[in-house]
């Protein structure tokens, strides 16, 4: 054994490791990273979880964050933002819009409708940092901006050496043009505060919402007029406007402004309140956070709140390039900017449980980022379960997404269902009442909404009886796109597991081994003589999931269908027409059998097999990083037996293909979910989520440290013969609190107890890992 030969040199590396470096890590944290190139990121100013996000926000196709820094064009500055969700740009509702003066000195002289306003600005002047966002405009008004949790400041500083009438206008309108009939706003002619609000259509689900607003402004300077403009004219004489969408579909411009004498000191704030409930409300909020209209001190606050939130984990920065720590800091802020904590801000019902919202989408967040909440913020963690299962408490079902206070589309199965899962497994149980949890999540298993394409599962009937859900099902209980049928048989096994797992903590034993059963049904529309061809040729593969009718004859769908290499057009998404697997292909979706890795081994030919298959997976471009699906594939060589080749794998997705610049993200982040790939990928402790499993691989930095917020103890991962060109990343042998450790994975504990894991690297594969696999449900 090679323990013999280092321990001494272990000991000795343990003694005199150098200290961590103490200084302020938000120097690391760029919020620019995925603004442009579809990572749709939210790169303005927010708290944690915060429900006010103020930027600006532009008319590129990939505004979906509000900002994107792609050169387009600045159209406002609001106060309500999502995070890399893709689809349609998400909330940007009532965005304040400057003016130095207008033509002629009247009011009729600026130009009001969104679409002709828009504006060029200093793409040098672009600066972003936890809770702050600024920038330059064309006409020299400098724009920046911080938050409180419900509430914006802005400030807008005009240029000097120009005589100016500076006007602000509030348009009543969102990013993706949804506002409804009948929107409201007023404002006050001598102390200039507008006070309103509009109904909204959601970006990503069914229903509507309704925001409410109210800006107060300070100035060295008087106020000189304010009134209300709808299309491109305005008024000093009127005050109060009610505006409806108007009779073409598109929402009529209308909303209201103020202007002032040319202000002495350059700058006027602008301080917005926000709120779901009420104007009254949303008053109350600005007057109690922002209460002096400080903006240094605000954004101190902001800035001290992100400060705290990323005080748990510290990483050794010795030969390591500092854009590597930013990619890696940065990926942990995109952890906490969705979803948004709207406790005290839920219209639809009373309840004293906490309310997130922007859950976008738990099919995206339960595989990495959820799970590093359980390390990283587990009191956060623990609220946003309590408010999963509080919203199925009076809805009926647990939310598979939800944003705008409404339901999102379901993407696959009852993911909600593994996101409690492995917070049960990984015992977060601040104020949970996990009996309520079980009886959400057992729902979801044995009864059908009746509409599944907002909640639960459909074809529960077919899935019963069958054990499989068909492809072109007849489904009279409830209604949804008849379409993914072997992504929806696999998530449902998947499911199934993950409630089995609860089942058994909480002694339900039954339940557990039926949920056990039912979540081996995966096996059902598994085809041992499926082929695949892949660019015109025979991949030798054989053996794939393929869908299956009611009377229990095979279909058809050419496994690459779906994949990065599919060039055939078929929708892969929530349309009629879709394919039978959502967002990925057969040849990713035949790994994604989390739970069971040792079965689907077997199945597919045993380990060599298994590993060709997954190897080709990657190398082939089949598979594509920048979606979640492909996550898992990473790492899955654990359960053959090959966690070196997990390792491979990681190193060569980072930094290809996440890099801390705009464009540097893949795919869009998708409420973190990105982030969280990659800070667990640069950990070297990947979760499979649902399960009290992280695998191990080599980290990114020579040492990594991670004080768990609860019990207060630190965990520590120390990387021997660490190589920052990242040509030593081949694990050789590992200790764990001192003593050889051959599993390829460690449990929660690791975090809670603060225990230390010692990895010797090389430059070459050992056999470290082999022989004791992580563990599956049949063994």
């Amino acid at each position: 054994m090679i323990f013999r030969a280092i321990c001494a040199l272990l000991c000795a590396i343990s003694t005199v490791q150098a200290a961590l470096p103490d200084d302020d890590v938000l120097q690391y944290v760029d919020p620019l990273i995925g603004s442009a190139n579809g990572g749709n990121v939210f790169a303005g100013a927010s708290l944690p979880y915060g429900m006010a996000k103020a930027v600006a926000d532009t008319d590129s196709g990939s505004n979906q964050g509000g900002f994107a820094f792609d050169g387009s064009n600045i159209t406002g500055f609001s106060s309500l933002h999502d995070s890399g969700t893709g689809g349609a740009p998400s909330l940007g509702n009532f965005p304040l819009f400057p003016y130095t003066q207008c033509a002629n000195d009247d009011v009729n002289g600026c130009t009001y409708p969104k679409k002709l306003r828009k504006t060029t600005y200093a793409a040098d002047s672009v600066t972003a940092r936890p809770g702050y966002f600024g920038l330059t405009m064309a006409s020299g008004i400098h724009v920046d901006m911080t938050v409180s949790h419900h509430a914006s400041l802005f400030r807008f500083a005009f240029p000097a050496g120009q005589d100016t009438s500076p006007l602000i206008l509030l348009d009543l309108t969102d990013l993706s043009d949804t506002r409804q009939d009948n929107a409201s706003i007023a404002v006050d002619p001598d102390t200039g505060r507008m006070t309103g609000y509009a109904r909204f259509l959601p970006s990503f689900g069914s229903g509507d919402y309704t925001p409410y607003f109210c800006v107060d402004f300070h100035s060295h300077s008087r106020l000189r007029d304010s009134g209300v403009f709808v299309n491109s004219r305005a008024s000093a004489g009127v005050q109060d406007l009610k505006i409806s969408r108007s009779i073409n579909g598109y929402p009529l411009p209308g909303g209201a402004f103020v202007r002032f004498h040319d202000p002495r000191d350059r700058d006027i704030l602008a301080r917005v309140g926000l709120s779901f409930i009420s104007i009254e409300q949303a008053c109350h909020n600005a007057e109690s956070e922002i209460p002096t209209f400080d903006f240094d001190a605000t954004r101190a606050v902001a800035t001290e709140r992100w400060r705290e939130k990323m005080a748990p984990i510290r990483v050794s920065s010795t030969g390591v390039n500092s854009s590597v720590l930013t990619n890696f800091y940065s990926s942990i802020y995109r952890t906490m900017v969705n979803p948004q904590d709207y406790a005290g801000e839920n219209p639809l019902w009373e309840s004293t449980e906490p309310y997130f919202d922007s859950f976008y989408c738990l099919w995206d967040s339960f595989r990495s980022q959820l799970p590093f909440l359980a390390i990283f913020d587990p009191s956060a963690l623990s609220r946003m379960i309590r408010s999963l299962i509080d919203t199925q408490r009076h809805l009926g079902w647990l939310p598979d997404c939800r944003m705008s206070l409404c339901k999102g589309y379901t993407q696959g199965g009852s993911d909600a269902d593994i996101v409690l899962a492995d917070a049960f497994v990984k015992n977060i149980t601040d104020g949970i009442d996990w009996q309520a949890g079980y009886t959400a999540v057992k729902r979801d298993a044995e009864e059908e909404p009746y509409d599944w394409s907002n909640e639960g599962r459909g074809g529960l009937e077919s899935w019963k009886s069958l054990h499989y859900i068909p492809v072109e099902d007849f489904d009279h209980v409830g209604f949804g796109p008849m379409t993914r049928s072997v992504s929806r048989t696999l998530e449902y096994a998947y499911n199934d597991y993950a409630i089995a797992q609860i089942a058994r903590g909480l002694n339900i034993l039954d339940d557990a081994e039926h949920y056990e059963g039912t979540s081996g049904y995966w096996k059902n529309l598994f085809r041992e003589d499926q082929t695949s061809v892949v660019n015109g040729s025979d991949t030798g593969f054989r053996g794939f999931f393929q869908p299956k009718y009611l009377n229990g004859t095979w279909g058809y769908q050419d496994p690459m269908t779906c994949s990065n290499l599919d060039k055939s057009g078929r929708a892969c998404s929530l349309t009629n027409d879709a394919a039978e697997t959502f967002e990925s292909s057969i040849w990713e979706y035949q790994f994604f059998v989390p739970h069971d890795m040792s079965s689907l081994i077997a199945h597919l030919g045993g380990p060599s097999d298994f590993i060709r298959r997954l190897d080709y997976l990657h190398d082939s471009g089949l598979t594509y990083i920048g979606n979640e699906p492909s996550f898992l594939t990473v790492f899955q060589y654990h359960y053959a037996g090959r966690p070196a080749k997990s390792t491979e794998r990681a190193h060569f997705y980072i930094p290809r293909f996440f890099s801390p610049t705009p464009a540097g993200l893949p795919g869009n982040d998708d409420s973190g979910a990105m982030g969280s790939f990659v800070a667990m990928s640069m950990m070297g402790l990947f979760p499979n989520p649902g399960q009290n499993v992280y695998l191990i691989t080599a980290p990114f930095f020579e040492t990594v440290r991670i004080t768990s917020p609860l019990t207060g103890k630190t965990a520590t991962v120390r990387a021997v013969n660490f190589d920052p060109s990242y040509k030593n990343i081949y694990i050789q042998e590992a200790r764990l609190d001192g003593a050889p450790h051959e599993n390829s994975w460690v449990g929660h504990d690791f975090f809670t107890e603060g225990r230390e894991l010692v990895l010797v690297l090389g430059a070459e594969e050992s056999a470290w890992g082999r022989d004791a696999v992580p563990p599956s449900l049949a063994g």
